[in-house]
């Protein structure tokens, strides 16, 4: 008995590390997808009326099952002459490639291209979108598909997609190469937080709701992925992050039942470069609300623009029971609140409270300060400017012990200045 109980030991042993090896070779070759950056093939797609310079077309991804794919979507580009920014966007769950989406940046002088990630196009086949002959895997759940060969998994095609369509997207006569970014809504947040730390290319990066540290969220998330070996070693986002480098804005809104504040602040912080963050109260979760906001479009044309985000955080301090924070703003700041809560646990179902927040201004510098209600356990700073949304990272408390002479509240985690 002892020596049967030695040899499953001895087996164990040896076993471990080949898993080891096995998904450190799986994020090799996922890595390796966002350095391939070959033109991809472009074939017409009949039937979809071409209108105001947005039309339909395929293009090619890589192989499933030992077949060739091929992406729909739709491009779009202003009609000026000259050379263009440019976006990626990529839908969320139950989405598809929108012509809507492209057309509203297209108004906003960018070239776009809306991707289907999930073998779809953009007709309807009763309540789900009509599939077509060259498409690659659906999402199956929330990575339930890590048990198959990484060629086969839904996550693999859809980065390996979006790659693409910005090598596609780059190599288009009116499109500044220099100068394109991707966005992405919901389920395309994630995928946005996975392929901006893969492909250097991007000029920027907005994930729209959709973040890293998955596996931590203490809803559907974390329930399906916190012992799920393949993505906590081969896709969580964060695991990236540390290569993307361009400015990005982290937008979500407050009460998202899917994608967590807490999961969100891990994310941005974990992506060294320039960064904004915006946390609307009432945005809702859906395409229409993730791409009507102006949020998005205002923060791409400020980094095309002017190379930095039109509104950064540079210091994080306390003074005394009062929270302040500080910004570099190249728009005027016209109010600021404090949104605060009392509550712990996942941050859709805590209460949410909002109070004034005094204003600074001096040149480009605006402080913000509010007083710290008694209780907070997290706060954030709202800052409003003609219509545009502006947020504090998340500033988390604890309550100080009793031997403290006087009520104080302590940031859990102090945010570095620039």
């Amino acid at each position: 008995m002892m020596r049967f109980a030695n040899s499953i030991l001895i087996g164990l042993l040896v076993a471990a590390p080949v898993w080891a090896a096995d998904t450190a070779a799986m994020r090799r070759q996922v890595d390796a997808l966002g350095r391939d950056h070959a033109v991809p093939a472009v074939y017409a797609a009949e039937g979809w009326e071409a209108k105001n310079g947005v039309r339909a077309l395929f293009f090619e991804s890589v192989a499933y099952r030992g077949k060739p794919t091929r992406v729909f979507a739709w491009y779009g580009a202003p009609q000026k002459p000259g050379k263009h920014p440019g976006i990626v966007l990529v839908h969320g769950g139950g989405g598809s490639a929108y012509r809507e989406w492209v057309e509203k940046w297209v108004s906003h002088g960018f070239a776009a291209i809306s991707i289907a990630v999930e073998g779809q196009t953009d007709r309807r086949n009763g309540k789900d979108w009509q599939r077509h002959e060259w498409g690659g895997p659906a999402r199956d759940g929330i990575y339930a598909d890590t048990g198959l060969a990484l060629e086969d998994q839904w996550m693999y095609h859809a980065v390996a997609a979006t790659v693409r369509a910005n090598s596609l997207l780059r190599s288009m006569p009116e499109v500044d190469a220099k100068r394109v970014g991707v966005g992405g809504i919901s389920w395309g947040g994630v995928i946005t937080s996975t392929v901006m730390g893969m492909d250097s290319r991007f000029a920027f990066a907005i994930p729209i709701y959709g973040c890293g540290h998955l596996h931590e969220i203490e809803n559907h998330w974390g329930k399906a992925l916190h012992d799920n070996k393949v993505f906590l070693e081969v896709w969580a986002p964060e695991l990236r992050l540390g290569k993307a480098r361009m400015p990005a804005l982290w937008l979500t809104w407050l009460r998202d039942p899917h994608f967590a504040l807490d999961a969100q602040q891990k994310t941005y912080r974990a992506a060294p470069g320039p960064r904004m963050v915006s946390v609307i109260p009432d945005m809702k979760h859906s395409h229409v609300a993730g791409w009507n906001p102006p949020d998005s479009y205002a923060f791409a044309e400020g980094i095309v623009r002017d190379g930095k985000p039109w509104l950064r955080q540079v210091r994080e301090r306390r003074a005394g029971d009062t929270a302040v924070v500080e910004f570099v703003s190249a728009k005027a700041v016209e109010k600021a609140e404090l949104v605060y809560t009392a509550d712990t646990g996942l941050t859709t179902n805590r209460d949410w409270k909002v109070g004034a927040a005094e204003i600074a201004t001096r040149g480009a510098r605006v402080e913000v300060k509010a007083p710290i209600p008694a209780g907070t356990s997290a706060a954030y700073f709202l800052l409003h400017s003609g219509g545009l949304h502006g947020s504090s990272e998340l500033m988390v408390f604890v309550q100080p012990s009793q031997a403290e002479l006087r009520p104080a509240w302590r940031p859990v985690v102090t945010i570095p200045a620039d």
